[in-house]
């Protein structure tokens, strides 16, 4: 081999560029700041390649912008807040640039460009990577940060792998993955926002760029985390707070929140590809009636469509489809349809003359429209990032509701074709902007599920629609829930699932699911009832299985796996005050109803342990630790603080591993202390009233605790104006006493009575209270209080097995209205 002391000089220079030469190189720093210019919270600047913005936007929020042209329109589909006014002092000198708020400090370096993020007391929260920093590769850009010693990343919405990214590279673009592995990527939809954890800080980065993301977490190297697009400009949001929980309610006060859901599409969903003709629904709907399986909703893949046609119905297996429909809802059903873009092209077929007349659908650049082959054959697509094209849905969309349908499934929005290759020339409107697939497609299912939000809201009345969707991008929780798509009936991807779910509830979409049993093939027994166990703990909670696998109602398992399931769903449906409620809280402050541990207990590494990061809390209350079915025993962890058994009412001491026995009849999971935990009795839909009793289980503990309980009519939207029941609980361990304040709202509480249930008091504990209906007779009773029906031995004698529970104290009073205390 030659040596390179002999390589001609110009040669050399001309194969290994100088770095200094820009216009030699093919990376292309930012280079010098050469200009800054500050205007209230806004510090704009050229550099010797680029232009930039630093912008803060609230005080712990600061955006950076950077291109290599001038900064263009400022458009977003997923931030829908503007700067608030905030206290903000800049200075520079010739060296830097400074920035600090109230919460958090900026410093600017000029030469060269660079930013480092710091505590008030100035401890580096993030820092470019020096030598790095921002660079272009021809369009492509990217921003590399210097990774902390011990660093941990967490988010990115729905991503497969473990809980800490730490290691792994990652890519957004929304795909078709059918019977995605536990390690592909990428699957369905694109959240560019996570968080990082270190030496007791954290801190979130929201990458609002819709070309190609990829964000790299160390993985191929041992310098940087790095994040960057395709395409278009370098635009990151960086968000400073203490605590994790706070970091994910900045960003949904960026992205924006849920809409509270109706209460019915927090029921069990039945669900299967497909149910048809109707006498095949209504059987599946009298079985859950007749076995006495609580759900509320019944949903139907693409065979109720005419050939797969969208917006018609197949009028041989549905020849009355509002009539069906009246009928289930008589039954304490709500129906879902299935619904994909693609618009078939045939003469005579309404949606498509129609969408031609309206002229809106995607093209190529010579103006004809792009054809690509789905479930009906050759389809158009509609443009859902233009007005016109959204507008055309919203009307089409009023079909459904025509016919009795309340939920929209919004599937196959990646775009999916058979394929899976939509070329890149194909032309969006975005919004007036006119943009290429590249930078389209992965806002493309966000817009379309924001079409069929508007467009069901638009016709349903004053009643809340329900939206389902496989793709999306940042702020999709504004429309719609999630599934995690076409998911394998294994113990890993049931798993996955989990994680999956608390990914995307790090990254402010609190209503997700996933297909229980899994989607595509047959689970065996145990797994299917470790499924539901889990499901019953999962915001989104639906039952599906693909066509030609066999049935997999909870019925069709057995009857001990019937009764598992029933127990479980059973529970759900107990819980639904408290689920319910949680959901508010959701629209409040953005946090998941299903979370990982890692929002509460962020600096306690065990939790990041890979065999413990798939326990969760539903809630604040509960913490669920899945396991496999297959499993005999498994190895749990219990964070800081005391712990029941759900069952037994057994504590454990936080801090601590533990080794549990494990059963498929029963999910382990506990309650944490000092909770507060509303219930109400057994209802087989959320349609059907309960008894008058709304039962509150505290948990006595040594931490103090509150829980907003809430209450509206489940189904319209006056709780907007003010129609709701609002009362906080605080439980004070250092006053000894549980205190409900005053009742909010206009709407009267559907409960008379409250049968406060206290767990884990003694008899040393002297349960008073301080107002008049305490004080008129009603004594501290002593109870067995059980969770659970116990499942029977199926031998020929059929005994049941023992029940499960604890022993109590219960307080039954009225539910009044105004302020009262409980002592112990």
């Amino acid at each position: 081999m030659r040596k390179l002391s002999t390589i001609p000089k110009l040669l050399l220079f001309l194969t290994f560029p100088v770095l200094g030469f820009a216009q030699s190189n093919p990376v292309l720093g930012t280079g010098d700041i050469t200009s800054v210019n500050i205007a209230g919270q806004k510090v704009s600047f050229t550099t010797t390649h680029a232009h930039g913005e630093v912008t803060v936007y609230s005080p712990a929020v600061i955006r950076v912008r950077l291109d290599q042209k001038d900064l263009g329109k400022d458009f977003s589909y997923a931030v829908i807040s503007k700067p608030v006014k905030t206290n903000v002092t800049i200075t520079q000198n010739e060296q830097e640039i400074t920035v600090k708020t109230d919460s958090l400090k900026a410093r600017i370096t000029k030469k060269p460009y660079s930013i480092t993020f710091y505590t008030l007391d100035d401890k580096v929260i993030s820092q470019d990577e020096k030598g790095l920093t921002t660079s272009w590769v021809s369009n492509e850009v990217t921003t590399y940060k210097k990774m902390q010693e011990g660093e941990r990343f967490v988010g990115l919405g729905e991503k497969t792998g473990n809980l800490d990214r730490k290691g792994s590279g990652y890519t957004n673009w929304n795909f078709d993955a059918y019977g995605y592995s536990t390690g592909q990527d990428p699957i369905y939809s694109t959240i560019p926002f996570y968080m990082g954890i270190h030496h007791g800080l954290n801190y979130g980065i929201f990458l609002d760029n819709t070309y190609q993301s990829d964000f790299n977490f160390g993985a191929s190297n041992n310098r940087f985390s790095s994040f960057g697009a395709q395409g278009g400009e370098m635009n990151y949001y960086f968000i400073y707070h203490q605590r994790l929980a706070d970091i994910i309610t900045s960003y949904t006060a960026l992205t924006g929140r849920m809409n509270l859901p109706p209460l019915w599409s927090l029921g069990y969903q039945q669900n299967r590809y497909t149910y048809y003709p109707e006498t095949e629904v209504f059987r599946i709907a009298q079985t859950l009636r007749e076995k006495k399986i609580p759900a509320d909703g019944i949903t139907l893949d693409i065979h109720y469509m005419d050939q797969y046609k969208l917006f018609t119905w197949d009028k041989s297996r549905f020849p009355n489809p509002l009539a069906m429909n009246k009928k289930l809802a008589a039954m304490g059903f709500t129906t879902t349809v299935i619904v994909d873009p693609g618009i078939k092209v045939e003469k005579g077929y309404q949606a498509y003359e129609s969408g031609l007349k309206e002229n809106i659908f995607i093209k190529y650049p010579d103006s004809t429209n792009y054809s690509g082959q789905v479930w009906p054959g050759w389809c158009n697509f509609p443009d859902f990032t233009s007005e016109k094209g959204r507008s055309w849905w919203r009307n089409e969309v009023k079909f459904f509701a025509n016919t009795g349908v309340s939920g929209i499934w919004n599937d196959m929005n990646e775009i999916a074709t058979w394929g899976n290759k939509m070329p890149n020339n194909v032309l969006f409107d975005y919004d007036g902007a006119i943009a290429s697939h590249k930078q389209a497609h992965n806002v493309y299912g966000l817009q379309m599920a924001r079409s069929s939000y508007e467009g069901a809201k638009a016709s349903m009345g004053n009643k809340r629609p329900f939206i389902l969707t496989r793709a999306g991008y940042a702020g999709l929780q504004r429309y719609t829930a999630i599934w995690t798509g076409d998911n394998r009936p294994e113990e890993d991807h049931m798993l996955l699932g989990v994680r999956l779910i608390n990914s995307l509830g790090l990254s402010g979409v609190p209503f997700a699911g996933m297909d229980i049993g899994g989607f595509i093939g047959t689970p065996g027994n145990s797994l299917f009832a470790r499924w539901v166990q889990i499901g019953a703990f999962n915001p989104y909670f639906r039952n599906h299985a693909a066509v030609n696998t066999q049935s997999s109602e909870p019925w069709t398992h057995g009857e001990e796996v019937l009764e598992v399931s029933r127990n479980y769903i059973n529970l759900r449906y107990k819980l639904m005050p408290y689920l319910y409620s949680t959901f508010f809280e959701a629209t409040q402050n953005g946090l998941p109803v299903m979370r990982t541990l890692a929002i509460d207990y962020t600096f306690d590494a065990k939790v990041f342990d890979t065999q413990f990061q798939n326990q969760y809390l539903f809630g604040k209350a509960f913490m669920v630790l899945p396991f496999e079915s297959t499993k005999e025993f498994g190895n749990a962890y219990f964070p800081k603080g005391l712990w029941y058994d759900l069952y037994t009412d057994e504590t454990q001491t936080g801090g601590t591993e533990k080794i549990l026995r494990l059963s498929k009849n029963k999910l382990p999971v506990y309650v944490k202390e000092s909770s507060i935990v509303p219930m109400q009795s057994l209802v087989q839909s959320t349609q059907e009233k309960p008894a008058d009793t709304l039962v509150l289980h505290i948990y006595k503990g040594a931490l103090t605790n509150s829980f907003v309980y809430y209450e509206d009519d489940g189904q319209t939207f006056n709780y907007e104006k003010g129609d709701f029941y609002k009362r906080k609980i605080s439980y004070d361990p250092i006053k000894r006493s549980i205190i409900f304040e005053q009742a909010e709202g206009s709407f009267p509480s559907k409960f008379n009575q409250l049968k406060i249930v206290f767990h884990g008091f003694s008899e040393a504990d002297k349960i008073t209270g301080s107002t008049a209906q305490l004080n008129k007779g009603q004594q501290i009773r002593d109870e067995f209080n059980s969770f659970m029906i116990p499942i029977s031995h199926f031998d020929p004698q059929g005994t049941a097995n023992p029940a499960e529970g604890a022993k109590v104290k219960s307080l039954i009073l009225n539910n009044a209205s105004a302020q009262f205390v409980i002592t112990y």
